[in-house]
């Protein structure tokens, strides 16, 4: 006849399945965080991972293998959830990674200068720590300057750019933008930028996405946001030297976009695709993904950037 376990083996049985439940729990987090090769969930969601640029965590998300890349880069306070129509579409076509930039998402928020330069540095950090030796690097919105630096600083790891409704030069006059600045920065900050993320999401119909995009903008800190504004004003972003990569523009029709914009496109990325699209608005990978998918797709196969 076996002998039920006393009270104090029960104890110490339990004690230790605990702990042993805490510990891969603990060395989980800590691969996310420190390097170790994503895992996936059931659902094949990939893990949070964070690299490290001066101290701080950028934080981004990797699919798939291989040391080319498409890296998708979101705009001005928002994060990587944009995409969220776009990376299942072309995980299984190629490696595929998806970052928040320093301030936003569930990347660090220190008081610090949020300039696109240090956002290109961010996006380089960030392959460096998947193992990505080159990118097709698609920008949104502000994501457009930040891409374009990242070619300036590492064009031996650009493979191509693609633009999504995002300037290549300022908009308007420099009093007009430096006075639209001051009421970002002032008391108004609050009133002017909830106004302006209204109207760039106005188009969107889907209403549950529409309030969440516009939930994840309002969130960014007001110190992020008026740095990373300041940043995309900064004269030295938007220089006239050339593009001589593969590049794509995307863009929705809208008066912001002056008559001779696909010119000035043109003269700076010789080897440019530029469509302009009607019907949709700031955020057109969201309001139409197929036809924003197909473009990319059509983008990426013509330079041999995927296979058929």
């Amino acid at each position: 006849m076996s002998q039920r376990p006393s009270g104090r083996i029960l104890f110490i049985k339990n004690l230790f399945v605990a702990l042993l439940t805490t510990l891969v729990v603990c060395l989980a987090q800590a691969e996310a965080q420190d390097g170790a090769p994503p895992r996936r969930s059931a659902k094949g969601e990939a893990a949070s991972r964070f690299s490290r640029l001066e101290g701080q965590r950028v934080h981004y998300k990797s699919y798939g293998k291989g040391t080319r890349a498409l890296v998708f880069v979101h705009g001005w306070t928002c994060d990587m959830n944009v995409w969220r129509q776009q990376i299942p579409a072309f995980s299984n076509r190629m490696r595929v990674v998806a970052l928040d930039l320093p301030g936003h998402g569930l990347s660090d928020k220190p008081q610090i200068n949020y300039s696109q330069e240090l956002f290109a540095r961010a996006v380089e950090s960030v392959l460096r720590d998947a193992g990505v030796r080159e990118a097709v690097l698609v920008g949104h919105s502000m994501g457009t300057p930040v891409v374009r630096q990242f070619y300036r600083r590492y064009p031996e790891k650009t493979l191509g750019l693609v633009f999504v409704d995002g300037a290549l030069r300022p908009f308007g006059k420099a009093e007009d933008r430096e006075k639209f600045l001051e009421m970002v920065r002032g008391a108004q900050f609050q009133m002017v930028v909830t106004g302006m993320i209204d109207g760039m999401l106005a188009p969107i119909k889907d209403e549950q996405l529409r309030a969440e995009i516009r939930r994840t903008m309002l969130s960014t800190p007001k110190h992020v946001a008026v740095s990373a504004m300041e940043g995309m004003n900064a004269p030295e972003i938007f220089r006239d030297d050339k593009i001589q990569v593969p590049a794509q523009a995307i863009l929705a029709r809208s008066p912001f976009w002056a008559a001779d914009t696909e010119q000035f496109f043109r003269s700076l990325a010789p080897d440019l695709e530029y469509q302009i699209w009607d019907g949709v608005g700031h955020f057109l990978m969201v309001e139409k993904p197929q036809e924003f998918n197909r473009a990319l797709t059509a983008f990426l196969l013509k330079n041999k950037f995927i296979r058929k």
